[in-house]
């Protein structure tokens, strides 16, 4: 199976609260904007210039909190029970 397809078959069960947080003011000073191309959801895009985060699909890999240069991502777990459940390993 492709990458994809193995994606597909998670399930996610979404809290409302987003289990991460990205300071604005701090994303606004970098300039590679690793997380838009590490990300391997693809939860973060750019608009207007800004940095837009999705948590819905969001696979809970924690790369983008270590690859942010100014550390402006906060990132917690959901809350117990929500977010991704996976299918295949």
């Amino acid at each position: 199976m492709r990458i994809e397809e193995l994606l597909q078959s998670n399930v996610y069960d979404v809290d409302e609260k987003p289990h991460i947080k990205v300071d604005q003011e701090k994303c606004s000073k970098c300039n590679s904007r690793p997380c838009l191309l590490l990300c391997p959801a693809r939860c973060y895009t750019l608009m207007d210039e800004k940095v837009m985060f999705s948590h819905e699909g969001c696979l809970e890999c924690g790369t983008c909190r270590l690859i942010c240069p100014e550390g402006a991502i906060e990132w917690n777990y959901p809350v117990s029970g929500k977010g991704i459940h996976y299918r295949f390993g």
